[in-house]
């Protein structure tokens, strides 16, 4: 016989076995993101709960905003409603009759919604969460201006910012997400205060055309999440995502001016291609102090340009900055290059020349320059 038999490692396996059975056991989310109100998210969440009940699926309506437009009413006529409960003086999704009830799939309108105190939940979301765990299959929706980690973004656009929040995190564990993309003429139309103006920020068309572009990044985000789920319960290795991940490496040899190009460049790429942006170097605690005092130089430019600055560990600089691009699924390496070699470089090959041949599957980008001095 020939070849070699791998054998494969059990606490692996075991590993992805267990991954792929939660995956199983829990429900599936999907959510309607839209990127101001007035888009339509509930009339597509309960147009997909209609036709999923015409294909046999058992769906029933966990929440809807309340007054909700004729076109909301005519779809809710056709549709098993659990009724709200009443908790403090305030309407909330009844959660014990619909764990009660078990339906396949529960319709679950504005995620973003606060239970009143005494509630078991304090937050929608949660309350989603827990029908999720039993199993029962979520569709929702959520406006851009309520997920937590974007409220900054559209606060300078919109120059206001609500209260209720949803973590992104919980997005992220979504198996489908679609952005609802009405034009933003329609949202005007429909939602006079979907982009409240702000003096030096823009019309309003061009506000929803910021946060659309927002909403878009975000989704792409979330399906490169969903990616990297499906390749670790597969026992796949990651090479490559749905962004741009670049990273910068930076060596004490560098001179400052090159290194803070490169940088430079690299935020460029990594703002055209809506990336991710990294700038890594070695730990080395035995550095002379004008190496360290030109490190921190570089990495002071570098956290100002947005990056995020790893000190990586190991005695071998080409391995840390490998085993850190393969975890983090970096796409790009800009790396410098001086035309200096000594005596083993030139018989073993520079640590450029170790870098280029261990990058399979990552671009390497080559920075000329002249030596510090």
């Amino acid at each position: 016989m020939s070849g070699q038999f791998t054998r494969p490692d059990p606490d692996r396996l075991l590993r992805q076995v267990e991954a792929e059975e939660e995956h199983q056991r829990r429900g599936r989310l999907k959510v309607f993101l839209g990127y101001a109100g007035g888009v339509g998210k509930s009339f597509r969440m309960l147009d997909e709960g209609r036709r999923r009940r015409e294909r046999g699926e058992d769906v029933v309506v966990g929440a809807v905003q309340p007054n909700p437009p004729p076109e909301v009413e005519a779809l809710l006529r056709s549709m098993e409603i659990i009724p709200l409960r009443t908790v403090a003086g305030m309407p909330v999704m009844n959660v014990e009759a619909i764990l009660s009830r078990h339906p396949q799939v529960c319709l679950v309108d504005s995620l973003a919604y606060d239970n009143p105190p005494g509630s078991a939940n304090p937050k929608r979301w949660q309350d989603a969460e827990q029908l999720l765990e039993a199993g029962i299959s979520v569709i929702a929706t959520v406006n851009l201006q309520y997920i937590e980690e974007q409220q900054e973004k559209v606060e300078r656009i919109t120059g206001k910012r609500v209260a209720e929040a949803v973590p992104q995190s919980f997005l992220s564990t979504a198996h489908e997400i679609e952005v609802v993309d009405a034009p933003p003429e329609m949202a005007l139309q429909r939602s006079g205060d979907a982009a409240p103006s702000r003096e030096g920020s823009g019309t309003r068309e061009h506000q929803l055309s910021e946060l659309r572009e927002i909403a878009l990044l975000l989704a792409a985000e979330i399906v490169d999440h969903q990616l990297e789920g499906y390749l670790r319960r597969q026992g796949i290795e990651q090479l490559w995502g749905v962004h741009e991940r670049i990273l910068v490496w930076i060596t004490p040899h560098l001179n400052v001016t090159a290194a803070v190009a490169m940088i430079a460049s690299g935020r460029r790429n990594a703002e055209r291609f809506h990336g991710e942006f990294y700038v890594a170097y070695l730990d080395q605690p035995d550095l002379a102090p004008t190496e360290r005092a030109a490190l921190d130089e570089i990495r002071g430019y570098a956290r100002d340009a947005g990056a995020h600055v790893e000190g990586l560990d190991g005695e071998d600089e080409v391995d840390a900055v490998m085993d850190f691009a393969r975890a983090h699924g970096i796409t790009q390496i800009f790396a410098g290059h001086t035309t200096q070699e000594g005596l083993w470089e030139h018989v073993l090959g520079s640590p450029l020349d170790r870098l280029i041949r261990a990058a399979e599957g990552i671009d390497v980008r080559v920075f000329p320059q002249s030596p510090r001095q």
